[in-house]
């Protein structure tokens, strides 16, 4: 479609600013170097994933010291994938109790940091994002810091980074951040107001926070054990992906930092068949969607689901052969008709039954589509009244009536959901939708 010089955004429009990626961790090796790697990238292009964070240091990825040519195939494997590596730094292998082991950390990433300026160039890394630590208030996954032991090991790695970096960043701000803090602990957004304010803002280009739905099976540690219970009062919580992301813009008070979640799924379950039941299946896809339309009401400028790709973990959107989830599917939907740049609206539900969540989406080649999820497990109907969509008569959708994959229909009237699911209808034409069958 050629562009339209008389268009104009309309009322109630915003701008979406959101960049999407994945996490790419305890998988990596499949991802990166696996059989299946080349299927895998292709899938994660199908996500427009823009931002892959990958871990060093943790996660059983392959040490930059004794294996670099592992772990430069591993940054790679993101490059190739048409997006850009946040790296982070997570966790030191030595107790952070006295000064020598934190300048030893910190000269480690610094070195990495250089190794890879050399190995692909400064106007390739002076783009990348470096993330320092993961989830420090965190007792179980980054060692329960303080955030005073925090502050210590991040000003001293940012200034390594920084060291290499800034020659090359012509005036513009670092992508070094942090704290990546774990969203069940409590006083969570203090580590974000102590981060901006007790850091100096020079070294701070993005704040990283996680969120996840649940940690506990049903019945587990006072979860409702009716599971229609438990999942109503997860989905209930999607909208605190809009609330977080408000209230960490506040607290950036102004500062030109990028508001990241830099991890987000259904649930965390400690077994991987527990928590694959709720992340990989149409309910996991029902919540995925949802949560990505509050991140993008929520004015997020990047998301990171955990995860890509997994063998068994119980997270990943693709296994190690690239065979996708329902999530999968879900995500896609999203990113190939919601589009960075795009100018989106949230319409209310005037008329409509409750259990949906809606983003309509315009672009100034005149693509209009809206993307539309069920969030409740029966059969409802959706009537397409916004006005924008009347010339949008393709459907595609992804529910309990279309088995492993997305089906595309004829829109003629209102759009059948059977359960949890997601849908779009579009203008697009049926060959640009990518060959959904």
């Amino acid at each position: 479609m050629s562009a339209n010089p008389d268009w104009q955004p309309r009322e109630g429009e915003s701008r979406m600013k959101l960049l999407y990626g994945v996490n790419e961790a305890d998988s990596w090796w499949h991802f990166a170097v696996g059989r299946q790697r080349e299927r895998i990238r292709a899938r994660l292009r199908e996500l427009d994933v823009q931002v892959i964070r990958i871990f060093v240091y943790d996660k059983s990825a392959p040490d930059p010291v004794s294996n670099w040519k592992m772990f430069a195939a591993y940054v790679q494997a993101v490059l190739d994938a048409g997006a850009v590596p946040m790296i982070t730094f997570a966790k030191s292998p030595r107790p952070l109790e006295d000064s020598r082991t934190t300048r030893w950390f910190a000269s480690r990433c610094g070195d990495l940091v250089w190794s890879a300026i050399e190995h692909w160039g400064p106007e390739e890394v002076r783009n990348w994002f470096w993330c320092v630590w993961n989830e420090p208030n965190s007792t179980w996954i980054g060692g329960g810091m303080t955030f005073e032991q925090y502050r210590r090991v991040y000003e001293a790695v940012a200034e390594q980074v920084l060291r290499w970096l800034a020659p090359h960043l012509d005036g513009s701000r670092p992508r070094i951040g942090g704290p990546s803090v774990e969203g069940f602990q409590p006083f969570w957004l203090d580590w974000i107001w102590q981060f901006v304010n007790e850091i100096d803002p020079l070294l701070i280009g993005f704040v990283n926070w996680h969120l996840y739905a649940d940690w506990r099976d049903h019945g587990e540690e006072g979860a409702p054990t009716d599971k229609a219970v438990h999942q109503a009062l997860m989905l209930w919580q999607t909208p605190e992906y809009a609330a977080r992301a408000v209230a960490v813009a506040e607290t950036l008070n102004g500062f030109d930092i990028l508001n990241i979640c830099g991890e987000w799924n259904a649930h965390s379950h400690y077994v991987p068949s527990v928590r694959a039941r709720f992340n990989q299946t149409l309910f996991g896809a029902a919540y995925g969607a949802s949560a990505l339309i509050h991140l993008m009401r929520g004015g997020v400028d990047a998301e990171m689901l955990w995860t890509g790709t997994d063998d068994g973990c119980g997270y990943g959107v693709l296994d190690k052969d690239a065979v996708p989830t329902p999530l999968f599917h879900a995500k896609s939907l999203c990113t190939r008709f919601i589009r960075h740049g795009d100018w989106i609206s949230f319409p209310t539900a005037g008329g409509q039954p409750a259990g949906f969540d809606v983003v309509v989406a315009r672009a100034e080649d005149g693509r209009t589509s809206a993307l539309i999820v069920h969030l409740t497990d029966g059969p409802a109907t959706y009537s397409v009244s916004d006005a924008a969509l009347s010339g949008c008569n393709t459907v595609l959708k992804i529910d309990r009536s279309t088995g492993d994959g997305v089906v595309r229909q004829r829109r003629s009237g209102a759009i059948a959901i059977h359960g949890y699911g997601v849908a779009v209808v579009t203008n697009m034409e049926p060959e640009s939708t990518n060959g959904t069958s």
